[in-house]
C-alpha cells in the first residue's frame, strides 16, 4: 500500500516578476514546511520550496537526480497556481497522545457505544469552533464526550452523538 499523502499547502498567485508565489501553508509551523518536501504535486511531479518571507516562497521542480530547477518568471509561477503540495505521512512529525492528523481519522469505521456500525469518517471539518467528523449523514463534534475512543491500529472509533443532533426516525426538518 502506498504511503498516505497529506496535503500540506497550496500554491497561490504569483508575487512579483521573478517566479515567487504565495503559498497557503497547512503546517502548524510554516517554517518547517520546506523540510517536509519534496512535495508531490498530484500530477507525477515533485516540487521544493523555500520561504523568502512569510507566505511567499520560491518554488522549484525536482528532477530524478534530486536537482532543483527554481521557477524564475511570473509566467512559470502562474502555471503553478492551485498546485497542491502533498507530503508523505512518514515525513511528518509524530503526533502526541490525543493528537491526530486529519488523514489518520478519515477512513476509520465509526461505531456507536453498543458496537453498531454508523459508517465511515469521510472528512474532518473545522469552521472555526472546533473540528467535527462527517460520518455518513452525521456531523459529530470531535470531542472526548462525542468520540471517547479512537483505535487507529484497528481502524475504528466509538461515537456517542450528542442527543440534540439525533432527530426521531422518519422526521425531517420542520419550520
Amino acid at each position: 500500500m502506498p504511503a498516505a499523502r497529506i496535503l500540506m499547502g497550496v500554491v497561490g498567485r504569483p508575487h512579483g516578476v521573478r517566479g515567487l508565489a504565495h503559498v497557503q501553508c497547512y503546517a502548524t509551523d510554516p517554517a518547517e514546511l520546506p523540510a517536509l518536501g519534496p512535495f508531490d504535486d498530484g500530477n507525477g511531479g515533485l516540487l521544493a520550496l523555500r520561504w523568502r518571507r512569510p507566505g511567499i516562497a520560491a518554488i522549484g521542480r525536482v528532477d530524478a537526480s534530486g536537482a532543483i530547477a527554481w521557477v524564475e518568471s511570473r509566467d512559470a509561477a502562474e502555471r503553478l497556481v492551485n498546485t497542491k503540495l502533498f507530503a508523505t505521512r512518514d515525513r511528518l512529525p509524530a503526533t502526541e497522545t490525543e493528537e491526530f492528523y486529519h488523514a489518520d481519522l478519515i477512513g476509520l469505521e465509526a461505531f456507536d457505544a453498543d458496537g453498531r456500525p454508523l459508517g465511515t469518517v469521510s472528512s474532518v471539518l473545522d469552521f472555526g469552533a472546533g473540528a467535527s467528523l462527517e460520518i455518513g449523514p452525521l456531523l459529530v463534534p470531535f470531542t472526548h464526550a462525542a468520540v471517547p475512543r479512537i483505535d487507529l491500529a484497528a481502524g475504528r472509533l466509538t461515537v456517542v452523538p450528542p442527543a440534540e443532533v439525533l432527530a426521531p426516525q422518519g422526521q425531517g426538518a420542520r419550520r
